[in-house]
């Protein structure tokens, strides 16, 4: 496959199907945003793309308006959830790179995060090329979608 080829199959919205993350040194997996996290990434012809995870099941605010939100019920829906936006470029046959304008956490504003693409066809699986430390441990995170239907 080519770049403009891979480029040509990201296009439109995907809907999350697993985000595991596999400790490279003992193995272990975990699910950092659980069993059934849902999530989409959507990619434009435009050059454009956006990403939104989050735990399922999160707890509701007391109140019905974000505004009122106490701090503990902000901090506990930050932590459920992850959302990025900006423009993507497929520069090999096989890597993604996000171009971060706008993100739920700070740090990534102003940054580039490359993912290796496997696409079978079917389901897309962008995977961290380089183990990151995720929950408290180097880790291997894959993220495994499929057409939004």
């Amino acid at each position: 496959m080519t770049p403009d080829e891979l480029r040509n199959a990201l296009v439109g919205a995907w809907r999350l199907v697993s985000y595991t993350a596999t400790d490279i040194e003992n193995g272990g997996v975990i699910e950092p945003f659980g069993p059934q996290p849902q999530g989409l990434i959507m990619y434009t012809t435009s050059g454009r793309m956006s990403a939104q995870i989050m735990r399922t099941r999160r707890p509701h605010f007391r109140q019905g308006r974000l505004e009122e939100g106490l701090h503990e019920e902000l901090a506990a829906a930050a932590v459920g959830y992850m959302a990025y936006g900006g423009t993507y470029e497929v520069p090999e046959s096989d890597l993604v790179v996000h171009h971060v304008e706008l993100s739920l956490f700070p740090n990534w504003v102003g940054t580039t995060l490359t993912r290796v693409a496997d696409w079978d066809g079917e389901r897309l699986r962008l995977i961290l090329p380089e183990p990151a430390v995720i929950w408290g441990a180097r880790r291997k995170g894959i993220l495994t979608w499929e057409r939004a239907r």
